[in-house]
């Protein structure tokens, strides 16, 4: 089965989250074991973002700064040019508002990280820069992605929640900075702990997919996303990264990167985190939204790394051609 999956460039992981909207859709969390299950969740988003503060280095940091250009041109990818087209596409107005609200939200995801980096090695680019972009823009994200929500999704429906805010302080950021600054202490623990880390990583995310789309289900989400939507969505993921891949392309060329640089940018420009988006939309949204938000960036996730996939291949293949 995982042979096959390999081969259709489907990610094991994906079954796993899709296990998960199967589960919540026919036995979802209700009453106190959706409680037990939501406090569960928030657990596993400090641990995540903690175990993330303590895997980037201060060397990856320093390093970072000198290749700017590169950072630059990553972080207006991700968090200016993305967010205009999530903005254009999301108002018009094809799919049901919350759905809608879930394709803009993607857009406002930093980078990934393992799949860029490791994309961007199978096409032979720079990975010391995708390393240092990749991180840059989780590291950002922390801040730049709660700020963007309030501002283009919940800031229209009554303003800035307070409350949403603290809770990024003390789910997110906290952790976060905690976790990078004993780094000096458990960096070397965590280095030989990768199997632990991904564990803890995959886990939590999807005690996160259980927890919101049980909400979801109780709320009645399958009555309002149909067939049509999610076709729709699928469309609408392939097109954006579609586009993203071909702009990306071009900047690298009007500012003379290199081979191995402007694969950093395609492949760090043009995809978003579901490791940091999932958490995220269960802080920054209600309960009972956080299913169709995230369900938009599930696809899109899938997406990416079909498409993505191929490319790189074909890039190092490219790069052995010429040797």
């Amino acid at each position: 089965m995982k042979a096959l999956l390999s081969r259709l460039n489907i990610d094991t992981y994906i079954v796993l989250l899709v296990g998960m909207v199967a589960l919540a859709s026919t036995l979802p969390a209700r009453g106190l074991f959706a409680n037990i299950v939501s406090y569960c969740a928030n657990i596993g988003i400090v641990m995540l973002f903690f175990m993330h503060g303590a895997r980037l280095s201060r060397e990856a940091v320093l390093n970072g700064v000198k290749h700017w250009r590169l950072h630059a041109a990553v972080g207006a990818v991700t968090y200016i040019i993305f967010p205009i087209i999530g903005i254009i596409v999301s108002s018009i107005h094809i799919i049901s508002p919350d759905l809608a609200k879930g394709l803009l939200f993607l857009t406002l995801l930093p980078s990934t990280v393992q799949s860029s980096i490791a994309f961007t090695a199978m096409a032979r680019g720079n990975v010391a820069g995708a390393v240092c972009s990749a991180s840059f823009s989780n590291l950002a994200g922390i801040f730049i992605t709660p700020v963007l929500v309030a501002l283009l999704i919940t800031g229209k429906q009554g303003g800035v929640s307070f409350d949403a805010m603290q809770t990024v302080v003390l789910q997110l950021l906290i952790p976060f900075l905690v976790g990078h600054f004993i780094r000096p202490w458990i960096g070397a623990w965590v280095s030989r702990q990768k199997r632990l880390l991904t564990i803890i990583d995959r886990s939590s995310i999807l005690l996160v997919v259980y927890s919101a789309f049980s909400a979801a289900v109780v709320e009645g989400i399958w009555r309002r996303v149909s067939a049509e939507d999610m076709l729709t969505m699928a469309v609408a993921s392939i097109a954006m990264l579609s586009f993203l891949l071909m702009l990306t392309r071009v900047i690298a060329a009007r500012l003379h990167f290199d081979r191995g640089d402007s694969i950093v940018l395609q492949f760090c420009g043009s995809k978003k985190s579901l490791a940091s988006g999932v958490p995220m939309a269960g802080v920054l949204f209600p309960a009972a939204q956080v299913g169709a938000i995230i369900l938009p960036l599930m696809l899109f996730h899938q997406v990416q790394l079909m498409v993505c996939a191929v490319l790189a291949r074909r890039y190092g293949s490219q790069c052995e051609e010429t040797k």
